[in-house]
């Protein structure tokens, strides 16, 4: 099979790669690929691990071990394995590869998440793909990196639609001067825009900033150039925001403005408190905008933005009722404004529900500013996603699946796109692995997932942190011969 742009050939009847290079120096196998959902992949290559590094295959063996006679070594189910990563369910696995045997190939599907602040999806793909080849080179892996909405967004869903990076000069939610990243694609006119490459935490000093000080004013000059390209569709990923002003400062850059009793110009969100008038810009023709979710968080009370999200951007207990308060006006103006909301925010609700709809808290309440000033419509992230890659039609054409994030935890389990994955799976009746930096509340996850697996279960927290596509290639070589002697024993 040819994969197109590079003339590379790879092993004839595997799925292919359309429209990008391909540099296949890490795949030693040649068994996997990435996945052909993919028309594009980000910067016309294949992508390596942002941090960490090209993942050192040193030390990484393919443990050529007979399983009935070394059940205690720590890839093969011994004692240590089986306190650390419990399972009950390899009756399933049995049915499932009972025709296959150990030496068979089968068709893996791997779908991880980002591991914020370490890896890329595309980086936590290519780490899994390499330890796994090297334990069970007979299988035949898929690469289909995910996101559900926030960090990555941009990246994934560009190299879905095929749509090109955009460069622009803006401001991050400090107004420090920044560059950012958007993606077009011309032929439907569809453009991607990531507010995590705006206005995102991870581009921030830690702690340096207090969300009080911060906005989400920079996105405006990116929406202002994604309606001077004559976008009929907006996909917008708003996770891993550093605000927490409802969409106050998009708004502003967009012209709008917030006047106080005496008529005069606010210009902090902090000062919304004191909020009378809202007066809409002259002109508001944008496109159709889908913003994606990946919360299900209203803006206000004890399930909403500041209470639950505050505290990871720096905000304290003692202020959360300050800026409740702040968006608590918004929300009120806006329910009394004169001027309209468009039909499909919200799906038709009323303005005065606006703050009230599932995910209007996302991203420090920017989901509802969405909503209020541009008529978006909410979608949940990984829908949209799922939608774009047929992830179906591909999760019913494996024979294993294999997903993981930073943290697998309650909130996995609550749907979370990598819980969302193992929840699709386990309908399907196909066995599903999950890969994490750390594994919280393992009772709960283990209901979803075949098994559950931690960088540090190997290492430590501290190291799996400085190199984790180091750490991801080893775990997952060393799952991939623990799941051979399990497969095979039974």
């Amino acid at each position: 099979m040819v994969v197109h742009g590079s003339k590379r050939q790879i092993n004839p009847g595997r799925v292919r790669l359309i429209g990008a290079q391909f540099d296949n120096t890490n795949n030693a196998s040649g068994n996997w690929v990435w996945s052909s959902a993919f028309r594009r992949l980000p910067s016309g290559r294949s992508p390596e691990p942002p941090e960490g590094g090209t993942p050192n295959l040193g030390g990484i063996k393919s443990h050529a071990m007979d399983c009935n006679q070394s059940m205690n070594h720590p890839n093969c189910g011994g004692s240590n394995m089986k306190q650390r990563l419990h399972i009950g369910k390899s009756s399933r696995l049995r049915r499932r590869f009972a025709s296959r045997g150990n030496g068979r190939q089968l068709r893996v599907l791997v779908m991880p998440d980002k591991f914020k602040g370490s890896l890329s999806a595309f980086g936590a793909a290519q780490a899994i793909a390499c330890g796994w080849s090297r334990s069970r080179p007979q299988d035949s892996l898929e690469l289909l990196p995910m996101s559900d909405g926030g960090d990555g967004f941009g990246e994934v869903m560009s190299a879905l639609l095929n749509a090109r990076p955009q460069r622009i000069k803006t401001v991050d939610a400090a107004h420090c001067p920044c560059n950012a990243t958007w993606w077009w694609e011309a032929r439907a006119k569809i453009a991607i825009v990531e507010s995590a490459q705006v206005v995102g935490l991870a581009m921030l000093p830690p702690g340096r900033f207090h969300p009080f000080a911060l906005d989400t004013f920079g996105l405006g000059p990116v929406l202002e150039a994604v309606r001077r390209k004559g976008a009929k569709q907006i996909l917008i990923g708003i996770g891993g925001s550093a605000t927490n002003d409802g969409g106050f400062g998009l708004a502003r850059a967009l012209g709008w403005e917030f006047r106080d009793a005496r008529g005069e110009l606010i210009e902090e969100w902090t000062r919304l408190h004191s909020l009378r008038e809202i007066r809409p810009p002259a002109s508001r023709r944008v496109g159709k905008i889908v913003v994606a979710v990946d919360v299900e968080n209203p803006l206000l009370g004890t399930r909403g933005a500041t209470r639950v999200y505050g505290p990871q951007k720096g905000m304290r207990a003692s202020e959360f009722s300050e800026a409740e308060r702040n968006l608590q006006r918004l929300a009120q103006v806006i329910a009394r404004s004169r001027f309209g909301v468009p039909a499909s925010a919200g799906r038709g609700r009323l303005k005065a529900e606006l703050h009230t709809i599932p995910g209007a808290g996302a991203a420090g309440g920017l989901g509802f500013g969405l909503l209020a000033f541009l008529g978006a419509k909410p979608e949940p992230g990984f829908e949209l996603f799922a939608r774009h890659a047929q992830m179906m039609r591909r999760l019913s054409a494996a024979d294993l699946v294999i997903t993981g994030e930073g943290a697998i935890d309650r909130s996995t389990a609550m749907g979370k796109g990598v819980g969302q994955i193992a929840m699709r799976c386990r309908e399907l009746g196909i066995p599903c692995l999950g890969l994490a930096g750390r594994v919280l509340h393992p009772r709960k996850v283990n209901e979803l997932f075949e098994r559950v697996h931690a960088l540090t279960d190997l290492t430590t927290v501290t190291n799996a942190k400085a190199e984790p596509a180091l750490w991801l290639t080893r775990l997952a070589a060393s799952v991939g011969d623990e799941f051979s002697c399990r497969v095979e024993s039974h």
